[in-house]
């Protein structure tokens, strides 16, 4: 190799540079894990060439046969880490080393907060595993040549992992990228060839391409004619390579030649994290279309769980030859947390995205892999073991909001995701309950499942709506997940059972409600006539109806949404997403028993009043009056007088 070009230096961006500084000041607490990074990218360069290879045959030049090779050399103190995959371009080099390309960076480095294992997760999650070379090279240097360019097009970048960086432009013969670590003093120890072997066993045994080390060979030392020869030789390289991996696809074997060991720490090399998963499943399917699935459920949930940007994590295979990353048509959107790996045997090579959108052995697959992971976490909820008890809380609380958005996504599976939700209700705070629970507890002549929806759990067990409920020891699922609000519009009945919403229309308890109950609403409701027509008046341009009811004990008003219309937490939720929504006015229920409500009768401040029980109704249920100063100005009007 020859440089061509002054070398041009290039500052890392800002993220970089703090994530830099966090690696070399120990981020992660198992340094021999760069070795796994490292190689776990060679790999995926390697699978990117088999997949341009496609279409662009004459990218493989004169070397067919991928492999990741790894050298020692004690005299310089490196270790170099080669492929002959794909290989980057210059630019692709400014870009790829110098900057986090994932989206959302500012979110990301907000959220570290100097604890090593969640912190090394969330740099697991960004694919940045390249910097953990770091930890221990005080210098890197890659050199690389990009598949189908020519020789005089190689790149060479240099680094210490301080705010900078140099590229030059180079003569490379082969193809592919050479990743070389100068060792700091304090990590000489992965010279050893012996230790290098044991990590690379360890954590990289199922990459599916060989990896590969010279042979060492004992050398006997030559003696003088008539000395004996000594016992013991040098151990030297020789110039043959030799594959220290299984070079086998762990999904391709049978699940009875692997153990859960192999299983943990494939997953961590696939999805670049730190911490175990919480269940996996490995199956062959075979049927009218034939693939292996190997999907595992993490015990994180991403940082961009809720961004647009999000893409699910499954690896797509075609006859064990790498497609693409994030297929997003494998999974279905509310399960896009998972991870892993399908391998199907009849989709065509060159498949596209847009050719996965079309394919009915894609939808297939995508539905397989939904009853899959569905029948995972129901195993979890149902296991009597205290380990998969703890297991399911973990996922529940990671991934539980997420789960439901497949209520209007998925409606074959929608009883079976159901099943799975928990809730908090007005008699326990702890988000424990099921339906099944819940149904198991209802009151003798209960007819449905009552729940309310609210911005948080404070409002929801707060709400005024519930105080009638409270009073007769009827259970409540209280809602607080920003999702539930949409979700539920999808769902109806749970076994037979109607779901009702007790802030939506009249409130009707049925055989709960006595006929006395009754009597005193009707009657009220004739004593209050002028009242409520005068309110209705009054507050018009903010109600579409008033009316007095009976769900109220403690509290003066509230407000209901009427059947079929959007409530104000839906309302609020749209609009923070920038979606027009149509002109929707609450309806406001009143408490005849309640003195400020009484006193509204040849009231002077008759409208001041009104308008105060609205927007403290309003306030009760999470939202802000339309006009904060004049429901101050009215509130301190009253206090006067």
């Amino acid at each position: 190799m020859s440089e061509q070009n002054a070398s041009q230096k290039h500052s890392f961006q800002a993220e970089v540079a703090q994530l830099l500084h966090l690696v070399t000041h120990s981020l992660y607490s198992n340094p021999e894990i760069f070795l796994r990074e490292l190689i776990s990218n060679a790999s995926d360069a390697c699978d990117k060439l088999r997949f341009e290879g496609i279409n662009h045959p004459e990218y493989y030049e004169d070397a067919p046969d991928l492999r990741v090779r790894v050298s020692l050399d004690k005299d310089n103190k490196t270790i170099t880490i080669s492929d002959n995959g794909i290989g980057l371009s210059e630019q692709e080099a400014i870009d790829n080393l110098g900057t986090i390309a994932k989206s959302g960076t500012k979110d990301f480095m907000s959220k570290l907060t100097g604890d090593q294992k969640s912190d090394a997760q969330l740099i697991g999650q960004f694919g940045v595993g390249f910097y953990s070379g770091f930890i221990v090279a005080d210098k890197i240097t890659v050199e690389s040549r990009r598949a189908g360019s020519p020789s005089s097009e190689g790149v060479r970048w240099v680094s210490g992992g301080t705010g900078d960086f140099e590229v030059t432009q180079i003569d490379k013969a082969g193809r592919g990228t050479d990743i070389i670590l100068h060792l700091r003093d304090d990590a000489l120890d992965y010279l050893e060839s012996y230790k290098v072997k044991q990590i690379i066993n360890k954590y990289s045994d199922h990459i599916s391409l060989p990896i590969e080390m010279q042979k060492e060979v004992w050398q006997e030392e030559e003696t003088a004619e008539g000395e004996e020869p000594s016992k013991g030789g040098e151990m030297v390289k020789t110039d043959e390579w030799e594959a220290i991996n299984s070079a086998s696809a762990l999904w391709t074997r049978s699940k009875s030649e692997v153990t859960d060991e192999q299983y943990v720490e494939f997953y961590k090399n696939l999805s670049h994290a730190f911490d175990e998963p919480l269940a996996w499943s490995h199956n062959r399917v075979e049927g009218t279309t034939e693939y292996t699935q190997l999907l595992y459920i993490p015990s994180k949930a991403p940082h961009d769980l809720f961004t647009r940007e999000s893409k699910a994590g499954i690896k797509l295979y075609v006859k064990r030859v790498f497609i693409m990353d994030d297929a997003d048509n494998l999974i279905p959107n509310y399960l896009r947390f998972v991870q892993g790996v399908v391998d199907s045997a009849d989709l065509p090579l060159n498949v596209s995205r847009e050719l996965l959108q079309e394919s009915r052995d894609v939808k297939t697959i995508r539905e397989g892999n939904a009853r899959r992971v569905l029948t995972m976490i129901d195993g979890l909820a149902k296991s009597d073991d205290e380990k998969d008890q703890d297991k399911f809380k973990t996922f529940y609380a990671e991934f539980g909001s997420v789960i439901k958005e497949g209520l209007g996504e998925d409606y074959g599976n929608r009883e079976r995701i159901l099943k799975l939700l928990r809730f908090a209700t007005s008699n326990n705070d702890e988000i424990s309950t099921s339906l099944v629970d819940y149904k198991a507890n209802m009151k003798e002549g209960q007819k449905a499942i009552y729940y309310v929806t609210a911005d948080s759990l404070t409002t929801a067990k707060n709400s005024p709506q519930l105080e009638l409920f409270k009073k007769k020891g009827i259970e409540v699922l209280l809602m607080a997940d920003r999702v539930d609000e949409w979700a539920m519009n999808f769902v109806h009945e749970f076994d037979g059972t109607p779901m009702q919403s007790i802030a939506k229309g009249a409130v009707d308890l049925g055989d709960l409600q006595d006929a006395e109950e009754k009597k005193a609403l009707d009657e009220a409701t004739e004593k209050f006539k002028p009242v409520v027509e005068k309110l209705s008046d009054s507050l018009k341009a903010k109600t579409k109806e008033v009316r007095l009811t009976s769900r109220l004990v403690d509290s003066p008003a509230c407000l209901v949404t009427g059947d079929g219309e959007l409530s104000p937490q839906l309302i609020r939720m749209l609009k923070d997403a920038g979606q027009a929504v149509p002109e929707s006015k609450p309806i406001l229920e009143i408490n005849p028993s309640h003195p400020l409500v009484q006193k509204l009768e040849g009231s002077a401040q008759f409208d001041d009043l009104a308008n105060v029980i609205f927007d403290q109704a309003l306030i009760a249920e999470g939202g802000l009056p339309d006009n904060p100063a004049e429901y101050v100005k009215r509130i301190n009007s009253l206090l006067l007088k």
